[in-house]
């Protein structure tokens, strides 16, 4: 027998008498008779609240990383808790332009910047570029050479330090298509000719070594990596180059099933800091969390369609969801916990396997999930910790419109997404 764990749920998420969920006092059961399923439903105070964290873990500055989920109620939301926001593409960078976040509250990603995207970020003046290529510098010496103007640079340090966790999303090994390698020599080349180019406004260094990551130490491996950059530049840099900033990145781990844990918000700041102090690095030290900020804010919604047991192999539970709106299963082979809203706090004695409805055997979103014994057609059925990277992720493959998203707050739901229409699907053939 095994409950779902109640910290997998939203901060503000309760159970009722009768074992119905509620978050932020709404009733779960009813937004899904009201928006229909799939449904991305979240607790709004929950976001603000980490934040908040993350402003107190990195008071020098700190950044949403957008690519977790974007729209533009989270670009308001994050800007109004006085984040800055990674944008990792000119359509991201567009999307928070046009929620009204100013420019020079953005910090431009990206491992292959078209000129075009370059262009849209000189103009608008962002806050950052994280530059990750020398084709990317030819690329903003020459745009400035039109006559933009120079930007503020932080250039992307690949430090050799593979983090535990998914291949996919390892980004700080020497093998890896993001940033300028230190054991290469690429790292001390790239800061030698950015200080060097009137085209630059050089501030510091950016490193990150992948998501998920739930081991400090990983992040601590950077900053003694980085320390000897800093010690070999810093006396170097001239006036259009000075080594101020170094940003950590993101990626801390996020607890998705039963006996995972996280260190929290605030304690990885400080724990980063620790080690950059300990390392001898005086820079600011920045940050951009994303999954942290968004991943247990938001429980996924769906109805059961189908339910086939096959005798002394397993129980399939199919919904009208699947890959198209969640595939981190299918790319990462990542877990999740069921359950029933209606029995939020019931036993999950009954193992099933929790699949989608596309056309693929590999369509599924549990491998091993555990629900009550009286699951069955037409139950609303649950997955916790949905906030990152679904939404982002998906598609409309097998043409399923893409669902929609709610906030809940002090009673209240609000749309901030809605699902889209098989005439959406029409949009752009022409």
């Amino acid at each position: 027998m095994s409950v779902l764990p109640a910290q997998l749920l939203p901060d503000n998420a309760s159970v009722t008498a009768d074992g119905r969920l509620q978050i932020a006092g709404v009733d779960i059961l009813e937004l899904a008779r009201e928006f229909g399923t799939p449904l991305f439903v979240h607790d709004e105070d929950h976001i603000r609240a980490r934040c908040r964290q993350a402003r107190e873990a990195f008071p020098d500055g700190v950044a949403y990383a957008s690519k977790a989920f974007l729209c533009r109620a989270i670009a308001e939301l994050a800007h109004e808790e006085g984040m800055h926001i990674d944008v990792a593409s000119g359509g991201e960078m567009h999307l928070a332009l046009q929620a009204g976040v100013p420019a020079d509250r953005l910090v431009l990603h990206g491992n292959n910047k078209s000129t075009a995207e370059l262009r849209y970020a000189l103009e608008q003046r962002v806050h950052r570029v994280v530059v990750d290529s020398f084709d990317e510098l030819d690329r903003i010496e020459a745009l400035v050479a039109e006559g933009l103007p120079a930007p503020r640079v932080l250039l992307r340090i690949t430090p050799g330090v593979k983090a535990n966790t998914h291949e996919f999303i390892q980004t700080g090994q020497d093998d890896s298509k993001f940033g300028f390698g230190v054991r290469v020599g690429h790292a001390d080349r790239a800061i030698e000719r950015a200080a060097a180019s009137p085209a630059i406004e050089l501030v510091g260094l950016h490193a990150h070594v992948g998501s998920q990551v739930f081991e400090v130490g990983s992040f601590e491996k950077v900053a003694e990596v980085l320390a000897g950059i800093f010690a070999r530049f810093q006396a170097k840099t001239g006036p259009n180059a000075r080594m101020e900033e170094l940003c950590i990145g993101g990626g801390l781990g996020v607890a998705y099933v039963e006996g995972e844990a996280d260190c929290g918000i605030v304690e990885w700041g400080q724990a980063v800091r620790r080690a950059c102090a300990a390392a001898g690095i005086s820079a600011k030290i920045t940050a951009e969390p994303g999954r942290s900020i968004i991943a247990s804010s938001a429980i996924t919604l769906y109805t059961v369609g189908t339910i086939k047991d096959i005798p002394g192999v397993r129980t399939y539970v199919s919904v009208d969801g699947g890959m198209s709106d969640n595939p981190r299963p299918v790319l990462y082979g990542s877990g999740y916990e069921t359950f029933l809203p209606r029995a939020t706090d019931a036993d999950r004695p009954k193992t099933i396997r929790l699949v989608g409805k596309h056309c693929e055997s590999g369509d599924l979103l549990v491998r091993e999930g555990l629900v009550p014994a009286d699951i069955r057609v037409g139950d609303i059925i649950s997955t916790p910790v949905t906030g990152a990277y679904g939404y982002s992720l998906g598609s409309n493959y097998n043409k399923v419109p893409r669902p929609a998203v709610v906030f809940v707050k002090d009673g209240q739901a609000r749309q901030v997404i809605r699902r889209e229409t098989w005439d959406d699907l029409l949009r752009l053939d022409c």
